[in-house]
């Protein structure tokens, strides 16, 4: 195969597709017309002397060629768009720049409030766009149409950059008229009714199961391994909620210390430490290495890690 033949256009056609496994989404995402896809996917198939989708039951799915070749184009494609980049100065008192950053509720609540405060007093016409879990992916992240993720993840693909925020212990909020806070202790705890608050990750949640202890998380494996189990009440994906049920309803809610620590000062809430050994959590940032070298990004970057330092 003669390279200098190749219309390197259908690498970028090959990349799309491969990723949305749809002609009509891959084009959607190229601002092309559907037919000009189409015909794309005819030149990499005889490019490749392969079919690369092939239409099934379960929609259009990519041949063994196909899912070889997706690696490798991707990451020649993110190291190209990294050397094409322009190298400016960021002037943070004059930049209008948007950064679009997906934070759980947890860094939203904790994090952004600081950070924003900084971004404020330096750069005060710089905007953030905060998005949920929910409304981005893993490949939003990695083609840089998010900024930056901002949450705590199981697993993280190999190309993106990552930096630890914070590690975090765990406390108890519970109502300051809870008639447990008078003698708090494992059997005390584990007699009260508990919400569950926990989203790591990126995507939508999705049901829980309180039998199902692996996929709970760090404080009901740590009862586990105790051989004790809670009673959950409520679960949800959302600081806030969890917080108020604890305050309205008599729950404890055992949280990231940070989150609770928002409450310190009002005199509704109680914060007692976990009568029980939990391990901290990892609050981490992740983005693009399409974005790393970028004089901008390497501005907020900073900025979040101040931010960070204050909370």
């Amino acid at each position: 195969m003669n390279i200098s033949k190749i219309d390197l256009n259908l690498l970028i056609y090959l990349d799309v597709l491969l990723r949305e496994k749809n002609v009509t989404r891959a084009a959607s995402q190229l601002n092309i017309t559907q037919p000009a896809m189409s015909n794309g996917l005819k030149r990499l198939r005889t490019l490749f002397n392969d079919p690369i989708l092939v239409r099934t039951s379960d929609g259009m799915v990519p041949t063994e060629r196909a899912r070889a070749l997706s690696p490798v184009i991707r990451k020649i494609l993110l190291e190209l768009e990294e050397a094409l980049q322009g190298e400016e100065d960021f002037n943070q008192e004059n930049s209008q720049r948007v950064f679009r950053i997906m934070a759980s509720d947890y860094a939203a609540s904790t994090l952004i409030p600081k950070l924003l405060k900084r971004i404020n007093k330096i750069a005060p016409n710089v905007t953030m766009d905060i998005m949920t879990p929910s409304d981005v992916n893993f490949h939003d992240v990695e083609a840089g149409k998010i900024d930056m993720a901002i949450n705590r993840f199981d697993e993280l693909p190999q190309s993106f950059h990552q930096k630890t925020v914070w590690r975090d212990g765990f406390s108890c909020l519970l109502s300051a008229d809870n008639e447990v806070v008078t003698k708090f202790n494992l059997n005390s705890y584990l007699a009260s009714k508990h919400v569950w608050v926990s989203k790591t990750g990126f995507g939508v949640g999705v049901g829980m199961d309180p039998k199902d202890v692996q996929k709970l998380g760090w404080v009901d494996e740590a009862l586990a391994r105790l051989g004790k189990k809670r009673d959950i009440k409520v679960f949800t994906r959302n600081y806030h909620v969890a917080m108020q049920l604890a305050f309205e309803d008599g729950l404890i809610a055992t949280l990231p210390s940070k989150a609770a620590l928002l409450h310190k000062d009002d005199p509704n809430f109680t914060i007692l430490k976990p009568p029980f050994d939990i391990p901290d959590i990892e609050l981490k940032m992740i983005w693009s290495p399409l974005l790393h070298h970028d004089a901008s990004h390497i501005w907020f970057r900073q900025l979040v890690m101040e931010a960070a330092a204050d909370c």
